[in-house]
């Protein structure tokens, strides 16, 4: 990552209107109009359909010649956001993985608090897999609060008794909402897009009144054990990052097989950068290599750091 670009992505998140604690129906819009000035790719192909009664955007970029597919959560807080402006990166991850990737249009808050969010993760599961895609064949990932929610799907699935998918990869997971996280104040003066209040703010709206300790809210404070491999990727530049570091590391407590990357520098979900940012491709690259491997290899033996990358350029 060189000092010009990671600069200039810094830059431009210092400069954004876009507050994440501020008013929800107005941050919407901002959020909306934000990740709208970017282009969508030009291989990119979006087919809207439902999955379990749950909208959900059909993405496929380049040749999805592999058989299975991705359920993509976005990011925003549990607030903002949506299926159409997650379609960028879905791209990116689908053009990697040669399969489609869905994302998912799942309620938010605060009209639709904690549970909502979860139940539609777990319906547009089921009905991916109704739709004949065995779970070996399924992975999921997401992106932010899409982080967290992809890890409470697991945990949901887990304890209900339901199969699980082949592995899941969170870019810089919201995975717990507790507001106690030390990088929440130690990595402050680094962060350009995020604030403790501003998390504090769309926590209690999606929460309204639920323990922020609850497994599925704050899959950081949760028994992980059964769940399938997991990736993953952060910036240290971040507020979320013990977040992450959390993850990974109950995560190995808990013998889940686990590959944790940190990124010396980089912002929060550095990867919705990377036609500016190389760090952000050499990520994707690295996300896309992951989950091809255990969706091409059924039940492998052991889970290797990162398989072999090879770039399929953003």
């Amino acid at each position: 990552m060189s000092h010009s670009q990671l600069q200039q992505i810094t830059e431009l998140l210092r400069s954004s209107p876009l507050d994440l604690g501020g008013d929800v129906a107005v941050m919407r819009q901002v959020f909306d109009e934000m990740l709208a000035d970017a282009p969508m790719p030009g291989d990119a192909r979006t087919t809207p359909v439902t999955l379990g009664g749950v909208p959900v955007i059909e993405v496929v970029a380049g040749p999805a010649t592999a058989p299975g597919a991705i359920l993509y959560f976005h990011g925003g807080g549990y607030a903002l956001g949506s299926a159409a402006r997650s379609v960028n990166l879905a791209a990116d991850i689908a053009r990697r993985i040669h399969r489609p990737v869905y994302t998912v249009d799942y309620r938010l808050a605060p009209e639709h608090p904690y549970p909502a969010a979860v139940d539609d993760a777990v319906a547009a599961y089921q009905g991916l897999l109704a739709q004949g895609v065995p779970p070996q064949s399924v992975a999921v990932a997401g992106e932010s609060a899409g982080g967290g929610l992809a890890l409470a799907l697991l945990l949901r699935l887990r304890d209900h008794g339901l199969a699980l998918p082949a592995a899941a990869a969170v870019m810089s997971p919201w995975a717990d909402l507790t507001g106690t996280a030390d990088s929440l104040r130690s990595r402050a003066a680094l962060d350009p897009s995020l604030t403790s209040d501003a998390l504090a703010a769309r926590a209690a709206d999606y929460l309204d009144g639920a323990d922020p300790l609850t497994p599925y809210a704050s899959p950081v404070r949760a028994y992980l054990h059964g769940l399938p491999p997991l990736l993953v990727q952060v910036g240290s530049a971040e507020i979320l990052l013990d977040d992450a570091l959390g993850l990974a590391a109950q995560a190995a407590r808990d013998d889940v097989a686990v590959t944790l990357e940190t990124f010396p520098g980089a912002p929060h979900v550095f990867q919705g950068f990377a036609a500016l940012l190389d760090e952000g491709r050499a990520a994707l690259d690295r996300l896309g290599a992951f989950l091809r491997y255990h969706l091409d290899t059924p039940n492998p033996s052991a889970t290797p750091l990162v398989a072999p990358v090879t770039s399929d350029a953003a």
